[in-house]
């Protein structure tokens, strides 16, 4: 009797990615398809394991990249998922979203625009001095600041609204301005494994009132912001939130097929946010690589069909950029 194949997939991941991430349900769903998720021991030489038929992974330091290209060059018929140097853009928030701009134009039935926030770097303190009149920027006050690194450190998620030229004194070079937008209190979260998309809603910052805003001063954390700003009543809140109307969802796939393309990578997430200035204009304000995806229901069998895709591809290469780009689309959209 013939043995049925079983494909391997290693995975390299920290260890609070590996708790959210590796969950038993995905395990044992994957293992009922012939596919075994193993943990790569980041302690000792990748070389020395597997081979793997492919390779996951969210590790960022040059010692990890180097082991990836060694492998890779060892083992050409193992997929890899994603490229390191794919992956290093997602780690500055101005190359971030300037890839946003690279996508063709979306056809939209709701007739939906998008975009990004205008946004301006600072680089060092003298930088500040000049960037202190936003008008100069095509920006007015209040502005998010944001690290300009975005490696997912505890560091790179510290923002805060700056209100005034006075806000400029907690800041730390380098650092992202970017507008803040009134966008409903929502915020439309992403969720993109190769050609599958999933739409989320989830809360955000509150709208800015000009009434409140002429009485802010100075500088506050997100959190800060959150605590004064955002509704009391938070039944109240979540009852707006289930009510938010959703994105086209047409629009909505158009970037994520685009920006799949455009970043060459499989697993990401974006945030967009309406634009209660225009409507029916729609803003990426944010892209992260590798996210949770165990917030996203039905996580388990979304990524055990993309890891059956990719591995019955049967075709040998060093990196998979595009691992689905070749197979048929099923299911590419679920709201």
């Amino acid at each position: 009797m013939t043995e049925t194949k079983r494909f391997s997939v290693g995975y390299a991941l920290l260890q609070k990615k590996r708790r959210s991430f590796i969950q038993f349900s995905l395990v044992n769903l994957a293992k009922e398809r012939g596919i075994d998720l193993i943990k790569i021991d980041t302690d000792k030489p990748l070389v020395e394991q597997g081979p793997f038929d492919c390779v996951i992974h969210k590790i960022n330091n040059e010692s990890w990249r180097t082991q990836l290209n060694e492998y890779s060059n060892r083992n050409p018929a193992s997929i890899l998922i994603d490229s390191p140097d794919a992956i290093q853009r997602l780690h500055n928030r101005v190359t971030m979203l300037q890839v946003v701009g690279e996508i063709e134009v979306v056809d939209s039935d709701e007739m939906a625009t998008f975009g990004t926030p205008k946004q301006v770097v600072i680089n060092d303190f003298i930088d500040m001095e000049d960037i202190k009149d936003m008008t100069c920027f095509g920006l007015k006050y209040p502005v998010i600041a944001k690290p300009l690194v975005a490696d997912g450190s505890v560091k790179s998620h510290k923002m805060s609204l700056i209100f005034d030229k006075e806000g400029f004194e907690k800041l730390k070079p380098p650092s992202v301005l970017q507008e803040f937008v009134n966008h409903g209190g929502v915020k439309f979260k992403v969720y993109v494994v190769g050609e599958y998309v999933k739409c989320m809603k989830r809360k955000s910052l509150a709208d800015i009132s000009e009434e409140k805003l002429g009485s802010m001063r100075g500088s506050l954390s997100f959190c800060q912001v959150s605590n004064i700003i955002n509704v009391k009543n938070e039944e109240m809140y979540y009852k707006s939130l289930e009510d938010a109307e959703m994105p086209p969802m047409g629009l909505i796939h158009g970037i994520a097929h685009g920006l799949h393309k455009a970043m060459k990578l499989n697993f990401f997430n974006f945030d967009v946010i309406r634009d209660t200035r225009v409507g029916n204009r729609y803003l990426v304000v944010d892209i992260n690589y590798f996210p949770g995806y165990a917030k996203m229901p039905g996580y388990e069998s979304v990524l055990t069909d993309f890891f059956w895709k990719v591995l019955t591809k049967n075709k040998p290469t060093k990196m998979v950029d595009n691992a689905v780009d070749e197979v048929e689309e099923q299911e590419a959209l679920e709201v």
